[in-house]
C-alpha cells in the first residue's frame, strides 16, 4: 500500500468517526466499515481470487479502496452501488485521489434493480452493507449474481444481530450455502456457494 493511500484511508476512518458523531440523519452517515474489516475483506478477495466484486453500499468509499487495493493485486475489479447523491459525489473524489479509480465502477441506483439487471454469475464476490431490511428481498438476485463457488460477506451480522436473524436463517437454510459469521468488526456473516 502507497504513503498517501495509508493517508487516504487513516484520513477517512477519522473523519467518518467525528462525522457519525455528530450528525443523526442517516443518509448524511457514513456508517464505515472498521480497518480490521477492510483489511478481512482485501485478503479475502486476494485469496479466493476473485476478481468480479460487487459491493452494495458505497458510502464515502472507504470500503471499496480495500476492495479495489486487493482487486488491483490480482488485476480484478470492484463495482460498487450506490443511491445517494451525496455519497457517491464524496466516494468518487475519495477514489480519485486514491490513485484506484481505474479498478472502480460507480453506479448510481437501487440495488435491487442493479441485481435484477445483472448476468447470472456475474461476480465472485458480493459484498452486502446497505439497508438491511431489503436484503430478504434482493435475495434471489445475489444468490443468483454470484457465481458457484462465490462469496457473499455481509457486515453487521453482530452488531445489528436482530435486524440480520431472518437474512441469516434464510440464506444459512439454503442447501447450496455453507456459512459463518466472523467476528471481525461488527460481525462479517459469510455464505459460499458450493462449487457444484
Amino acid at each position: 500500500m502507497t504513503e498517501s493511500l495509508q493517508e487516504l484511508l487513516l484520513e477517512l476512518e477519522q473523519f467518518g468517526l467525528s462525522n457519525d458523531g455528530v450528525i443523526t440523519e442517516r443518509p448524511r452517515r457514513m456508517l464505515n466499515i472498521t480497518r480490521d474489516t477492510g483489511e478481512f475483506l482485501s485478503v479475502l478477495v486476494r485469496a479466493m481470487n476473485a476478481r468480479r466484486v460487487l459491493e452494495i453500499g458505497t458510502s464515502n468509499g472507504y470500503s471499496t479502496l480495500w476492495l479495489a487495493l486487493a482487486a488491483k493485486a490480482i488485476d480484478g475489479h470492484v463495482t460498487t452501488v450506490e443511491l445517494s447523491d451525496f455519497k457517491l459525489a464524496l466516494a468518487a473524489r475519495n477514489f480519485a485521489q486514491s490513485g484506484l479509480a481505474a479498478f472502480i465502477t460507480q453506479v448510481h441506483g437501487e440495488a435491487g434493480a442493479v441485481l435484477r439487471g445483472s448476468p447470472e454469475s456475474s461476480f465472485d464476490l458480493v459484498f452486502l452493507d446497505s439497508e438491511r431490511a431489503e436484503y430478504l428481498g434482493w435475495w434471489p438476485d445475489i444468490r443468483r449474481v454470484l457465481r458457484k463457488g462465490g462469496l457473499l460477506v455481509v457486515d453487521n451480522a453482530t452488531s445489528h444481530s436482530a435486524e440480520m436473524a431472518p437474512f441469516v436463517a434464510l440464506v444459512a437454510a439454503d442447501p447450496d450455502f455453507a456459512t459463518c459469521t466472523v467476528p471481525v468488526g461488527n460481525g462479517e456473516f459469510l455464505a459460499t456457494r458450493a462449487a457444484s
